[in-house]
C-alpha cells in the first residue's frame, strides 16, 4: 500500500481557512486532519471539515452530467454526455447572447472560498460573454462597508494576538460554531484572568461560555454601541493622545454620541441601563489601564437595516479608547483586505466590451421575474449557478424557487450534490471537490496565503469549475488564449508579487509548504496610518455624507419590529433570527447523514412566555409565518431565546425537511442601509401549533 500526505487547505465560507493534511493510500483520500504545523489551525478541525471525506465519498455525489427530463423543482434527470451538456449549452447561450448577453446571469458566492476555483475562469468566460455582472451582497458587503468607512479596509486584530487580551467582546458571533480557532485563543485569554463578554440576542454556545451574556433586540447593536460611546466620552475613559493624533471628528462624535444615554440606549435595545454603564466602564478603565482590550465581531450584527452603521458604530469604539496601540487591542471583523491579491489578472474584466448591467443576488427572486423593461433591461433568459445553492440561501424563498421554475429560463447548475437549487437545473454538471483540485487562498479569519493541492484524481466524470468554464468557453467559439491557462498559471497570478505585505510568494513553493504569512506589523493602527482617506479613523466620514449616509455615527431602527411598525407587530410579534447551525457551513455539509443527525431536524427555539402564551410545547411541531411564507418546525422551549424572539438555526435543505421549506420562506429581499446586502434577521413572525 502506498500512502501520502498531502498539504490541503479548508475551502469553506469559514474565517479560519484551516491548513490540511490529507492521507491518500493508493489514491484513496483516507483522512483529512488540521496542520499540526499551521499556526492558527494547530492541528485542530471543526467537526464538519474532519469528516470531508465523508462528504468527498458520499454516496450522492455527481459525478456524470445530467439534463432534467421532469417538470423544473422535481429532481428527476437522466445521464448525458460531456460533449452533449456542453453542446446543449451553447446551442442555447449563443442565441441569447447574440440578442442582448445581459440576458444572461451568472450566481455564485462562496462554495469555495478559492481565488482560481472561484471567480477566475468563471469571471473571463462571463465578462468575454458580456453577460450581466452578480452584485455578491449575501453575507458580508453591509458590515465591510460600514467598516471601510470608518477603518478603510478590511483590517484588524491579528487573530493570533486575541490570547493576549484581558477584555474580549464577542459582537454578533458564535465562534464556537464557526470560528473555533478565534474561541480556542478567548478560552487561552479567560484561563489567562481575561473577561469574555458576548453581546448576541441569543445565547449561543458561545454565550453561555462567556462570563456574561448581554441579550439586547435584534437590530440595536448601532445603539448599543452609541450608548458606550456615551459613557465612555462622559467619564471620560478615553485615550486623548490618541483621539487628538489619530482619528477624525471627535468633537462632531461626542455631539451625537451625548444624545445615547444609558437610559435611552437601554430601552432601544431592551436591557437596562446598567449592563450598558457596566459594560463601558470596564472596557474603558481596562483600556486606560494600558490592558488590551479586544473586539471580534461578526457578520450577525449586519443583517438588519441599519447593519451597515452597527459594524461602523462598533469600528469607532477602539480609537475612543486607544485599543490600537497594543497588538492583542483594537477590533477583528475580517482579515480579508490585508492580502494583495490581484484579481484584475485573475478576472480579466479588459474582456468586457461595454459595462453591463448589474444584479443583486439578494433580490434574486423579484430579479428572475422581472420582464423587461427600460429600468430592468432584458428579462433574465438564462442562469448559470455555481458555487451557491439560491434556491435554499437567498431570501424570500418562494419567489426565487417561483423564478427558477419558469419554463423560459435556461438554468445550468454546477454542483458537487443535486441540491434544491440543482432539482431546477436543465442541465447539470458535476464539479469536485477541494481535494480534487488545485486552488489558492486568503482568509478572513488570519494572515495566511494558502495553497491547496489536488489529493485525489477528479471522481467519475467531475471536473473542477476552472475546466468547465474552459469547456464552455470553446463551445461559444472564444479564442482568447486566457481561456488556456492552467490553474497552477492561475494560482501563480493570485497574489501581488511586488507588494510587501507578499514579500517572496512563490506558488511553487507555497504549494510545497501550504501557507505563508503575509508580512505585516503586529498591531496595524498603533500609530495611526488607517487606510481611509485622511489616514485615520474616521468618526466624521466625508465619503459617507459625499454617499448621501449620515456622515456620524446613528442608529437606524429595523424595518420590522415594534418601533418601527407597530401595525405589522400586531400580526407578527415575534422577531426571528436564523444563524447557523452548528454542523452546517450555510447549506453545505446538510446532505452529510452524520452531521445532519447531529442536528435533528428544523427546529425553533422560542422562550416558555411566548410558548406558553400560544400553547406551545416542548417538542410540537409549530408553523412559523408572515406575509411571504411559511415553514413548519419542531419547538424548543428554552430561555436561551430571549422573550419576544424565535431562532431557527439554518440552513436546512429545503427537501430535506417534512415540510419541503426552510426559514427563509419568511426573510425579506429589503437591503441594508449600506452595501446592499440582505436583511435575514429583520424579520417579524407569528408561530403557532401545527394542528394534529
Amino acid at each position: 500500500m502506498t500512502s501520502t500526505q498531502v498539504r490541503a487547505a479548508c475551502p469553506l465560507d469559514c474565517p479560519d481557512t484551516c491548513a490540511l493534511l490529507v492521507t491518500v493510500e493508493d489514491g484513496v483520500a483516507t483522512a483529512v486532519k488540521g496542520d499540526p504545523d499551521h499556526p492558527t489551525t494547530a492541528g485542530v478541525l471543526c467537526t464538519k471539515v474532519s469528516r470531508y471525506t465523508e462528504r468527498t465519498y458520499h454516496d450522492e455525489r455527481l459525478l456524470h452530467p445530467l439534463r432534467r427530463v421532469g417538470a423544473k423543482g422535481e429532481g428527476k434527470f437522466e445521464r448525458i454526455s460531456w460533449d452533449e451538456a456542453l453542446r446543449t449549452i451553447a446551442d442555447r447561450l449563443a442565441p441569447i447572447a447574440a440578442r442582448d448577453p445581459e440576458a444572461i446571469l451568472p450566481y455564485s458566492y462562496c462554495g469555495t472560498m478559492g481565488l482560481v476555483q472561484g471567480e477566475s475562469m468563471s469571471s473571463r468566460f462571463f465578462n468575454q460573454l458580456g453577460a450581466s455582472l452578480l452584485d455578491r451582497t449575501v453575507c458580508a458587503t453591509a458590515g465591510a462597508t460600514g467598516y471601510r468607512y470608518t477603518i478603510g479596509a478590511s483590517m484588524g486584530t491579528d487573530m493570533e494576538q486575541f490570547q493576549n487580551a484581558k477584555l474580549i467582546i464577542i459582537w454578533g458571533g458564535n465562534p464556537i460554531a464557526s470560528n473555533l480557532h478565534f474561541w480556542t485563543r478567548a478560552q487561552e485569554a479567560k484561563r489567562h484572568g481575561a473577561k469574555l463578554i458576548a453581546i448576541d440576542p441569543y445565547r449561543s454556545l458561545t454565550a453561555e461560555k462567556c462570563h456574561q451574556h448581554i441579550a439586547l433586540l435584534p437590530g440595536t447593536d448601532a445603539a448599543l454601541a452609541l450608548g458606550l460611546m456615551h459613557v465612555l466620552i462622559a467619564e471620560d475613559l478615553l485615550d486623548h493622545d490618541y483621539i487628538a493624533d489619530y482619528t477624525l471628528g471627535f468633537d462632531q462624535l461626542k455631539a451625537r454620541a451625548a444624545e445615547w444615554t444609558p437610559e435611552r440606549t437601554a430601552a432601544t435595545c431592551g436591557i437596562t441601563a446598567a449592563e450598558v454603564v457596566d459594560l463601558a466602564r470596564l472596557y474603558g478603565q481596562t483600556a486606560k489601564a494600558g490592558l488590551p482590550v479586544a473586539i471580534r465581531t461578526n457578520y450577525g450584527v449586519q443583517r438588519v437595516r441599519g447593519g451597515g452603521m452597527a459594524v461602523r458604530n462598533i469600528a469607532c469604539l477602539p480609537a475612543l479608547v486607544g485599543a490600537w496601540r497594543h497588538a492583542a487591542g483594537g477590533v477583528q471583523l475580517s482579515s480579508s483586505g490585508s492580502f494583495p491579491t490581484n484579481k484584475p489578472a485573475l478576472q480579466r474584466p479588459d474582456l468586457l466590451k461595454k459595462m453591463p448591467r448589474t444584479i443583486n443576488m439578494t433580490t434574486i427572486g423579484d430579479d428572475l421575474l422581472r420582464p423587461s423593461s427600460p429600468a430592468f433591461g432584458p428579462q433574465v433568459e438564462a442562469v448559470i449557478v455555481y458555487n451557491s445553492n439560491p434556491v435554499a440561501i437567498a431570501p424570500d424563498s418562494s419567489k426565487v424557487a417561483a423564478g427558477f421554475a419558469r419554463e423560459d429560463l435556461f438554468t445550468v447548475v454546477i454542483e458537487q450534490f443535486q441540491t434544491d437549487t440543482a432539482d431546477y437545473a436543465d442541465i447539470v454538471l458535476p464539479a469536485t471537490t477541494q481535494l480534487e483540485h488545485i486552488d489558492a487562498h486568503t482568509s478572513y479569519g488570519h494572515l495566511y496565503m494558502m495553497a491547496n493541492n489536488a489529493a485525489i484524481a477528479p471522481l467519475g466524470e467531475s471536473k473542477p469549475n476552472t475546466e468547465i468554464f474552459r469547456l464552455l468557453a470553446r463551445a461559444m467559439g472564444f479564442t482568447d488564449p486566457c481561456f488556456a491557462e492552467t490553474d497552477d498559471q492561475l494560482a501563480a497570478q493570485a497574489f501581488k508579487t511586488s507588494d510587501a505585505r507578499a514579500m517572496h510568494f512563490d506558488w511553487e513553493s507555497l504549494k510545497q509548504k501550504g501557507w505563508q504569512k503575509l508580512n505585516m506589523p503586529e498591531a496595524p493602527f498603533a500609530h495611526g496610518g488607517f487606510p481611509t482617506p485622511s489616514g485615520k479613523c474616521e468618526f466624521y466620514s466625508a465619503q459617507m455624507a459625499a454617499d448621501g449616509l449620515d456622515p456620524l455615527p446613528t442608529y437606524l431602527e429595523p424595518y420590522e419590529s415594534v418601533a418601527s411598525n407597530p401595525q405589522l407587530a400586531q400580526r407578527y410579534p415575534l422577531a426571528m433570527i436564523s444563524p447557523p447551525a452548528r454542523n452546517f457551513l450555510n447549506s453545505t455539509f446538510v446532505n452529510v447523514k452524520s452531521l445532519r443527525a447531529a442536528e435533528g431536524e428544523p427546529h425553533l427555539d422560542i422562550h416558555p412566555l411566548d410558548a406558553a402564551e400560544r400553547g406551545v410545547a416542548h417538542g410540537e411541531m409549530v408553523r412559523i409565518f408572515n406575509d411571504r411564507g411559511t415553514f413548519v418546525a419542531k419547538a424548543r422551549v428554552t430561555d436561551k431565546a430571549r422573550q419576544g424572539l424565535v431562532v431557527g438555526l439554518s440552513v436546512w435543505w429545503k427537501k430535506l425537511a417534512s415540510d419541503g421549506k426552510n426559514a427563509n420562506e419568511v426573510t425579506s429581499q429589503r437591503l441594508t442601509d449600506m452595501g446592499r446586502a440582505p436583511t435575514f434577521y429583520d424579520t417579524l413572525v407569528q408561530v403557532e401549533r401545527v394542528s394534529a
